[in-house]
């Protein structure tokens, strides 16, 4: 397996993530055992980062996280880095209301997660979105002394912007920023990628095939769970979903003549975008997995990716990352 250092402070880690968010929430329901099994196959495999977040179904997906690994052979096991996002407060009927991230909250939230993952510390811990009433100074500081305690490896961030960013790197080591990246997400291209890469800051980049839009497997009769977080994201939404699948075939016929799967060929075009770079696939199944890591064996040339932004142009996407009152709440997009 291919390895990539997240930033110039961050420990090294297999080129291709592991989210895990779907497994537990937010795509509809999710095979517990088949969920296992993925984690597994991905360990086996030589990934080794795990991507999760306590807020995922309400600590289910950490419990998953931490199943997985109990049941995982011991050297598969000690290989496997966490990252995890917190913050985020949620209610019983599975409702947001809004993020915390308060010193007193940061410690609350990493003593829960450790004990759900059964793990004795976190390799990246970051605040999932910033806390408007705090600043991100306070936030990091609580995590920098975490660090210090043992208890947490390295600081990450999550869709902050480039001024938030500089801020955070000026309170304590950053090893990377986790935020959406893919061939319809290129708003970082601008200001916050350049800022990251200044400060040796590496890019987690989560939702690489845009929560399975530009897969080549949505179909556009597919009717969503009400469960299923896409039945409310605007690029999923009638016309602009007509839209986003046309730029899905013109991909398909760039990853044909490639000899590649769409899938590979969207998650290759995130690998070639820099060696700071380590794309999440968010895999909920073994044949997903597989399909997704063979984007590792893909190479791009000039005219390949000539060919690839030709099918998908940069701004090509219909319709906003996330519904309005979530947008409201991304530093990244100010």
């Amino acid at each position: 397996m291919e390895t990539r250092s997240l930033g110039t402070t961050g420990p090294r880690v297999s080129a291709l993530g592991l989210g895990c968010m779907g497994m537990s929430a937010l795509y509809g329901d999710a095979d517990r055992a088949e969920s296992v099994a993925t984690i597994h196959a991905a360990l086996e495999a030589g990934v080794t980062l795990l991507d999760t977040g306590d807020f995922y179904g309400m600590g289910h997906n950490e419990m998953l996280i931490g199943e997985a690994l109990r049941s995982a052979p011991a050297a598969r096991r000690e290989r496997a880095l966490t990252s995890v996002k917190f913050g985020a407060l949620r209610g019983p009927d599975g409702s947001w209301s809004g993020y915390d991230g308060r010193p007193a909250a940061v410690r609350n939230f990493a003593a829960y997660s450790l004990q759900r993952l059964g793990v004795d510390h976190i390799d990246v811990y970051r605040v999932a979105r910033v806390d408007p009433d705090v600043p991100i100074e306070e936030t990091v500081g609580a995590i920098a002394e975490l660090v210090e305690k043992g208890h947490v490896r390295h600081i990450g961030l999550s869709e902050v912007g480039a001024e938030t960013v500089r801020r955070a790197a000026a309170t304590a080591p950053i090893a990377d920023l986790q935020i959406e990246y893919s061939l319809i997400s290129r708003g970082i291209e601008d200001e916050i990628l350049p800022a990251v890469r200044e400060l040796g800051i590496g890019v987690t980049a989560y939702g690489v095939l845009s929560r399975g839009l530009i897969s080549g497997h949505f179909a556009r009769d597919r009717t969503l769970a009400a469960n299923d977080f896409r039945a409310m994201s605007p690029r999923f939404q009638g016309d602009n979903l007509r839209h986003n699948l046309d730029l899905v075939e013109a991909l398909r016929a760039t990853a044909r003549n490639k000899g590649v799967t769409v899938a590979q060929c969207a998650i290759a075009w995130v690998l070639s975008r820099g060696e700071d770079i380590v794309p999440l696939v968010g895999a909920r199944r073994r044949d997903r997995l597989t399909e997704a890591l063979g984007a590792l064996d893909v190479t791009l040339d000039a005219a390949d990716l000539a060919a690839i932004e030709e099918a998908v142009p940069a701004g090509a996407a219909a319709g906003d990352r996330y519904p309005a009152a979530q947008m409201a709440h991304l530093d990244s997009e100010r």
